[in-house]
């Protein structure tokens, strides 16, 4: 973390703060997503193997809970370089109201505008749970601080993000997803430096990190979660876990 300030200061020329962050008290949000696993571990091992074909599946939340929550289904998808996101928001009450069977997802979800393809990426999401049997096996938590680039360029949308306080809480249920029992932290006193970009990194940003001595490296923060909680080496615990238990009453 001793190069946080540096670098905040060196990119200010070029960026922007993200007006969601620029809201919050603190300048940054808390992401919180809960990442589903095949009983295998087949997104854990394709990460770790780099296979150029691979996914992973999570609901994602911000902040903290206050009844008016939107949660995102996901499915961030690997194929060759790019990286693709199937991405579908509803409220955290009626995305539990459809496991309950409460509520259809086209009571809440259209494929009309400001949600395109929204619909067709819940179902799918949906599937990918139910025909891989997938379960939720850890909440990923951490502090984002995003920058966007200053100068309006809509062929290389340029985002910048620092990811804070990384930590994970093990086999939550849904209802844990803004909860943080049995939190564990991992990279204590580092950040992830993300650079995001659609077709090239600018010079300026290409400059800062060599003058900084930084490196591009891996760093999954779902396979790091996982990690420190030794949970590959446990994972009979998955197995005695039935889909009712991990999602409580919601599939009864």
């Amino acid at each position: 973390m001793d190069k946080i300030d540096l670098l905040r200061k060196m990119i200010r020329p070029y960026t922007v703060l993200d007006k969601f962050a620029d809201s919050q008290p603190d300048k940054h949000y808390t992401v919180r997503s809960i990442y589903f696993e095949t009983p295998d571990f087949e997104c854990y091992w394709t990460k770790l193997a780099h296979n150029k074909h691979r996914n992973k599946v999570r609901l994602r939340g911000y902040n903290l809970e206050d009844g008016k929550n939107l949660v995102f289904m996901e499915i961030k998808r690997k194929y060759e370089a790019p990286i693709l996101k199937n991405r579908a928001p509803l409220l955290f009450e009626d995305f539990k109201k459809v496991l309950r069977n409460e509520k259809k997802l086209e009571d809440f979800l259209t494929n009309d505008g400001k949600m395109k393809n929204a619909l067709d990426n819940s179902k799918r999401f949906f599937y990918n749970v139910y025909a891989r049997k997938m379960k939720p096996v850890v909440t990923v938590i951490y502090e984002r601080e995003p920058f966007l680039s200053a100068y309006n360029n809509p062929d290389n949308n340029l985002r910048i993000t620092f990811d804070k306080n990384l930590r994970g809480c093990p086999y939550p249920t849904i209802d844990d997803l803004f909860s943080e029992k049995h939190v564990q932290y991992t990279l204590r006193g580092h950040f992830i430096l993300e650079v995001k970009f659609n077709q090239f990194c600018p010079a300026w940003m290409k400059a800062i990190i060599g003058t900084l001595g930084l490196h591009k490296e891996s760093a999954s923060k779902y396979c790091m979660c996982i990690d420190a909680h030794n949970m590959i080496k446990t994972n009979n615990r998955f197995d005695t876990l039935s889909h009712g238990r991990m999602f409580r009453e919601y599939y009864d």
